[in-house]
């Protein structure tokens, strides 16, 4: 191609990564838009020459028989002077018009019409291509900061990480390189249409996809994953093939596959543990590194468990500020109680003695312990004050702490998807 205006074209469409004809239809509806100031009553058709490769502007006008507008119509008369009798009623002729004297207003009003057509066709094609890649690992370099947001470089294209989507253990520099996983696109007409996360669950299974050749084979499947960033993560693994253990496929020889993953994220420590269709089992992994004694269904229409562990695993079980559990009733999608050993005696001595009690009064029968109640409703009214710890012994007692804590911090957390 020869002409300067279709190289410009060309190197344009190329470098916004647009369609050439898109650059022309800009370019045509630019000149129409600028020539409306000069020409203003007019029909205005601008069109691309490709031979000559120049942009011609003409002014349309119809055959009519009586004309009543002489900006936009024509005589039959008159057209049939000019065109012989090919010219017929309701024909449109067009008449050039030179562009060169348009004037400098005309010109700066192109401009803008070039620029804004561009533009929202980069836009779409932004769209159309990150619309199906959320969920994607994109790597870029930090550009610079905008009120805590992050401006991200992908590809020549900016994407914005947004504050609340950065790990808190995290800090970058301009010029820094930063890997985050695609999080949404969105078709607003001003700043960066990509949305990266930093916090977001699926980078952390992308890049056990990416350490992890059983999990990207498909032979290792990831059955959910929670994480609270910068602190602590849980992953649950499950192994199509009994000849491969999940855990220790991810974890790696030594543990350099799942150090490379805390690397990346910066220190954060990640709790892999093996999915199970048993609900029992799947808690009883999910608490991990605590070590469980017991776990019992309390309500399986609410989804509710009763844990039991040893006093000395408590702390460790419930976590700090109730991070291990919540954890692993995010996971897993039922709320855990969590009681040490002393606890639950000390519930079921109470429970023993409510039913003595209610037994061994001669007056009034066992059924109706309670106004009427039935006696093992009335059991549970009065060894609820023993099941969840009364208020002097929690302010004593660091168990009986941590236990509350724990009650506080999963109930919100039981309502959670299963992984």
């Amino acid at each position: 191609m020869t002409n300067p205006l279709q190289q410009t074209i060309e190197a344009l469409a190329k470098e916004k990564g647009v369609d050439p004809e898109i650059i022309i239809t800009a370019l045509q509806d630019a000149i129409e838009a600028a020539a409306r100031k000069r020409y203003k009553n007019e029909r205005l058709r601008a069109r691309f020459n490709t031979d000559s490769g120049q942009l011609e502007l003409s002014v349309v006008k119809v055959i009519v028989n009586e004309v009543t507008d002489q900006a936009t119509q024509i005589s039959l008369t008159e057209a049939q002077s000019l065109y012989g009798d090919e010219a017929e009623v309701d024909m449109e002729i067009e008449f050039p018009r030179p562009t060169e004297d348009l004037g400098r207003i005309a010109a700066q009003t192109a401009k803008q019409v070039i620029f804004q057509k561009v533009r929202e066709a980069e836009r779409e094609n932004i769209f159309a291509e990150y619309n199906q890649r959320i969920g994607d690992v994109m790597n870029g370099t930090v550009k610079r900061f905008e009120n805590g947001d992050m401006i991200v470089e992908v590809n020549r294209i900016e994407a914005v990480l947004p504050r609340k989507e950065q790990s808190r253990a995290e800090s970058y520099n301009q010029g820094d390189r930063v890997r985050a996983v695609i999080r949404g696109v969105n078709k607003s007409t001003k700043g960066p249409q990509i949305v990266l996360s930093r916090t977001d669950p699926a980078l952390l299974i992308k890049l056990f996809e990416q350490e992890v050749p059983e999990i990207y084979d498909g032979t290792v499947l990831i059955r959910g994953a929670v994480r609270e960033a910068g602190d602590r993560a849980k992953v649950a693994v499950y192994s199509r093939e009994r000849d491969v253990d999940p855990v220790g496929a991810c974890v790696g020889m030594k543990g350099t596959r799942v150090q490379a993953i805390i690397r990346e994220l910066r220190g954060e420590k990640i709790d892999i543990v093996e999915y199970s269709e048993d609900p029992v089992a799947f808690v009883s992994n999910a608490l991990s590194p605590a070590k469980v004694q017991r776990v019992s269904i309390v309500d399986d229409g609410d989804r509710v468990m009763e844990v039991v562990v040893e006093d000395k695993q408590l702390s460790l079980a419930i976590g700090k500020k109730g991070q291990n559990v919540r954890l692993a009733a995010k996971l897993t999608g039922w709320r855990i109680d969590i009681k040490s050993e002393e606890e639950k005696r000390r519930e079921v001595e109470a429970q023993f003695a409510g039913l003595e009690a209610g037994t061994g009064s001669e007056d009034t029968p066992a059924a109706e312990a309670v106004e009427g109640e039935p006696a093992a409703e009335a059991t549970e009214v009065e060894s609820a004050p023993e099941g969840t710890t009364d208020m002097a012994a929690a302010a004593e007692s660091p168990s009986a702490e941590a236990s509350g804590d724990s009650a506080e911090e999963t109930a919100p957390s039981g309502t959670s998807t299963q992984g």
